[in-house]
C-alpha cells in the first residue's frame, strides 16, 4: 500500500502528484491517502483516490500549510505522518510512505519486492542528503520510504507511537525517528537501508541543489530515476516554483485550481478536467535554480546567486 497524508494547505501538491499520476498512465488503486480535514478529504475523492479520515483522530489537526520547516503547523502534520504509518502497518500491510511533494516516473514498488535489487531489510529510506550530527547515524528522509511488515517494525512503529511527544520537543519527524532507528538497529535487530543520496535512483532536494551534473543529465534524460522528492525546500510555495521550473507541474490553471475546494472548482466532476494537464507546465522563476530550459530573465533567489545554466 503506498500511504500518503495531506491537508488543504499542502493540497496542491497533492493535486499536482495526481494529476502528473494520470497523465502517465499509472495506476492509483494502491494509494491509501490519510486527509486530515473534509475539503482534502473531498479533494482526494474527486481524484479517485481511497481516503482515510476521521474526526477524533485528524479534528485538530491545522488546515493551512506550514510556513516553514519546523514551525507549528510543521510539527503538528508531523505526528499525523506517524499515526498513518502505524495505523496501516498494523492491518498487516508493507507500507510505501510518500509525501505530497513527490512525482513519479517509474512504479517504485516493484524495487522494493525484488530482494535481488534492494535486498533483504525491514525498513527502506531515502537519504536526506544532510549528514549533519544532529541526523546521524542514517540521515533517513521520512518523506519516502518503505516498510516491511513484521514482528520487528510492527515494534518499531509502536514504539515510535508512545514516544510520540519528541517530535514536539524536537519539532521534527525526522531526528525522532532516526534516534529510535539507531535503537532499535541496535537493540532488537531492524534491518535498515538507506538509499544513498549518491545513487540516481531516488532523487530529492539534495540533487537538485547540490548535484549540477546530475539535474544536467537528469533534463537529458540520461537518468532513469523512480522518483524526485521536492525535500530541502523551505516551503510549499518555492516547492511549486521549482517544480514547474523542472517541467514537472500538471496543474494548468493555478488560479482556478490552487488552495480551491472541490466546490470551488465546480464541483467533483470538473476537478480532473479543470486541473489535471496531459502534458507539464513549464515556468521560469529563478535563473540560478535547475530549469528544463534556461531562464535569463528570472531572478535570482539566492544571495550571490549564479545562473545555473
Amino acid at each position: 500500500v503506498i500511504v500518503m497524508v495531506c491537508n488543504h494547505g499542502q493540497s496542491e501538491l497533492l493535486l499536482n502528484w495526481a494529476c502528473a499520476m494520470k497523465a502517465r498512465g499509472f495506476d492509483t488503486t494502491t494509494v491509501l491517502l490519510f486527509a486530515t480535514d473534509v475539503e482534502t478529504r473531498d479533494l482526494a475523492k474527486s481524484l479517485g483516490l481511497a481516503v482515510y479520515y476521521d474526526t477524533d483522530l485528524f479534528g485538530e489537526m491545522p488546515k493551512n500549510a506550514a510556513k516553514a520547516y519546523a514551525d507549528g503547523a510543521f510539527t503538528k502534520m508531523m505526528m499525523a505522518k506517524l499515526y498513518c504509518v502505524q495505523l496501516t502497518l498494523m492491518t498487516g500491510v508493507n507500507v510505501l510512505f510518500q509525501d505530497v511533494d513527490v512525482v513519479t516516473f517509474k512504479d517504485p514498488l516493484p524495487y522494493f519486492h525484488d530482494e535481488s535489487i534492494s535486498g533483504d531489510f525491514d525498513a527502506y529510506f531515502q537519504d536526506d542528503g544532510n549528514h549533519a550530527l544532529y541526523y546521524s547515524p542514517y540521515s533517513a528522509n521520512t518523506g519516502f520510504y518503505y516498510i516491511k511488515y513484521n514482528d520487528r517494525t510492527q515494534y518499531f512503529f509502536n514504539s515510535f507511537l508512545l514516544a510520540g511527544d519528541i517530535i514536539f520537543s524536537t519539532h521534527s519527524h525526522q531526528i525522532s525517528l532516526i534516534a529510535l532507528l539507531n535503537e532499535h538497529a541496535s537493540m532488537y535487530a531492524l534491518r535498515v537501508k538507506i538509499l544513498t543520496r549518491d545513487g540516481d535512483d531516488f532523487p530529492g532536494g539534495y540533487h537538485y541543489h547540490n548535484r549540477k551534473a546530475y539535474m544536467k543529465d537528469f533534463f537529458a534524460k540520461k537518468v532513469d530515476p523512480y522518483i524526485f522528492h521536492m525535500s530541502w525546500t523551505l516551503n510549499k510555495d518555492n516547492k511549486i516554483k521549482y517544480f514547474q521550473q523542472m517541467g514537472e507541474w500538471f496543474i494548468p490553471d493555478d488560479k482556478a485550481c490552487v488552495g480551491k475546494t472541490v466546490e470551488q472548482i465546480g464541483g467533483a466532476q470538473q476537478v480532473e478536467s479543470t486541473c489535471c494537464s496531459r502534458q507539464p507546465v513549464v515556468t521560469c522563476h529563478y535563473k540560478d535554480k535547475p530549469s528544463k530550459t534556461a531562464c535569463p530573465n528570472a531572478e535570482f533567489i539566492d544571495k550571490k546567486g549564479r545562473s545555473w545554466w
